[in-house]
């Protein structure tokens, strides 16, 4: 039997009013497939027999739930029931005899495979030119358990996980409120991953949600797997390293970006969600900011930016000054510098070079490896192979201390793949600084400045607040620089950011100071 696809995979053919024909489909459709279960039956009314045929593949669905509310319903009681004989029997099966209340009536073959596909159990009756779908997802998932990538010492501990519905209905727990909206779809001409855009009717930019949609269909793609590739097909700024999508596993940091008035969106298989707009800020920013006294979340978010600020600069300082500008330093200092460096063969670059590749690899063996593996070679790796280096005149110790020191302050980043940004363009600040000392330093610090400067996240200036504030109005001037460095006290925040529809941006109101 042959069988029509279009030029996006889908099927060309209907749903035929002959049940032979159907399953004739079916078996084309999924010859070799040993977990697809198939089951026909047959229903004695009026001296007539009347043939229904289910499938569903084993493994994605609740077979206990099929038998409950579907196999045995129609198999015992269509016999001993009388009542409404006058309905058909399609009618009787979805308004009387199916007791669930997930079932649904498809005339498209491409859409009841799809539900097949997804875990539902698709039902074919003689003479009927529809199939009933009946949602009976039964996925094998891991629990919801503690957010290890996102760790913090106060707030909720539960994370998403690859289900896609189990992350909607974390972030519906969260906020109860019939104005959030669940938009829902699939992607990937083979893969049809479901993905669910959330927002607020009434916060979320109308302008903003249609642009997300229309990204997600901008490139037709055979499959997606996880949420990185559709970030990337969403990207405008491909070439450039930081993203502009903030990622999170935690549904409480995805909670309070909707209710700022930001979109998320969640995709099946895959445990982070995507949050837009973003901007440099809250990619600094953690849950732990709020959670915890304001002064206590601003001097944490103040070690943050000095962090990453070390992060990117600090190995291209040293080869900048102990290179080009070693009059700059103490004389103690130097001699201090010169002492260490008295037994290396190496110029200053390529030691810094020797050490930062040394703690890549160490760090790529790290997560590659499982678990208490990878803590081991992290710890002992660093500690046996830096003295082994040192000792053997390979790097100075004065090396060892910057890469460390470096390490750290990228480790304070919370966001793992913005800090993975700032590890990349160290190598960058370190290859001006080694070109051109502290000349080649500035110049490389403002070459990022220029592009961070000139980057946009669906509309909002990347650097918003330190830039890209167009607005006029005093009043969004100070919203923008509302929840910065300082993250001030809750009872102050009483307005969501610029983005949120302008009408709506009261979020926090005191009720003592209102006239009864």
């Amino acid at each position: 039997m042959s069988i029509l696809y279009d030029e996006k995979n889908r099927l060309n053919v209907d749903i035929s009013t002959s049940i032979e024909d159907n399953i004739k489909l079916l078996e084309t459709l999924f010859k070799d497939c040993g977990d697809i279960v198939q089951k026909s039956f047959f229903i004695e009314k009026f001296n007539s027999r009347i043939r229904l045929h289910l499938i569903y593949i084993d493994g994605l669905v609740d077979n206990n739930m099929i038998e409950q509310t579907i196999i045995k319903p129609v198999m015992y009681e269509w016999q001993t029931e009388n009542l409404y004989n006058d309905m058909t029997f399609w009618d009787r099966i979805y308004y009387i005899e199916a007791q669930t209340v997930d079932i649904k009536e498809e005339k498209s073959t491409d859409k009841t495979i799809e539900a097949i596909l997804n875990g539902d159990t698709a039902m074919f009756v003689d003479g009927y030119a529809k199939a009933f779908v009946i949602s009976s997802k039964k996925y094998p998932l891991r629990s919801i358990t503690e957010n290890d990538t996102e760790a913090g010492m106060r707030g909720p501990k539960d994370s998403f996980n690859e289900s896609i519905r189990q992350s909607t209905a974390l972030i519906r727990r969260r906020i109860k409120d019939a104005k959030l909206k669940v938009v829902q779809g699939t992607i990937g001409e083979r893969s049809r991953t479901s993905y669910a855009i959330m927002y607020m009717e009434d916060l979320a930019d109308a302008g903003l949600v249609d642009e997300i949609k229309k990204r997600l269909y901008r490139y037709d793609i055979d499959a997606l797997f996880d949420s990185g590739m559709a970030e990337h097909l969403m990207d405008e700024s491909p070439m450039s390293p930081f993203p502009i999508f903030q990622t999170t596993t935690r549904p409480d940091k995805a909670a309070a970006g909707i209710v700022e008035g930001r979109v998320v969106i969640a995709f099946d298989n895959s445990p982070e969600v995507l949050m837009a707009p973003c901007n440099f800020n809250m990619l600094l920013q953690a849950s732990d900011d709020y959670y915890n006294r304001w002064m206590v979340g601003t001097f944490a978010r103040l070690i943050r930016y000095i962090a990453a600020f070390i992060a990117i600069t600090l190995p291209g300082f040293y080869i900048a000054v102990t290179v080009y500008h070693s009059d700059m330093l103490p004389t103690r200092l130097l001699y201090a510098i010169a002492n260490a460096r008295s037994i290396v063969t190496f110029p200053v670059v390529v030691e810094m070079l020797i050490m930062e590749f040394l703690f890549e690899l160490l760090r790529e063996a790290g997560i590659r490896l499982p678990g208490p593996l990878g803590n081991t070679i992290g710890v002992v790796g660093g500690l046996i192979v830096g003295q082994a280096a040192v000792e053997a005149g390979i790097v100075s110790t004065i090396v060892v201390i910057v890469v460390a020191l470096t390490a750290i302050a990228s480790f304070a980043i919370p966001n793992e793949e913005f800090a993975s940004v700032f590890r990349l363009l160290k190598f960058f600040i370190m290859l001006t600084s080694a070109v051109a000392g502290l000349y080649g330093f500035i110049l490389g610090l403002l070459i990022i400045a220029i592009h961070l400067s000139e980057l946009k996240s669906f509309g909002v200036p990347y650097m918003m607040p330190v830039n890209g504030s167009k607005s006029e109005e005093q009043e969004d001037i100070a919203l923008n620089n509302q929840d910065f460095i300082v993250r001030p006290p809750i009872t102050r925040m009483k307005k969501r950011p610029v983005w949120a529809k302008k009408e709506n941006r009261v979020r926090l109101r005191d009720n003592y100071s209102r006239e009864d």
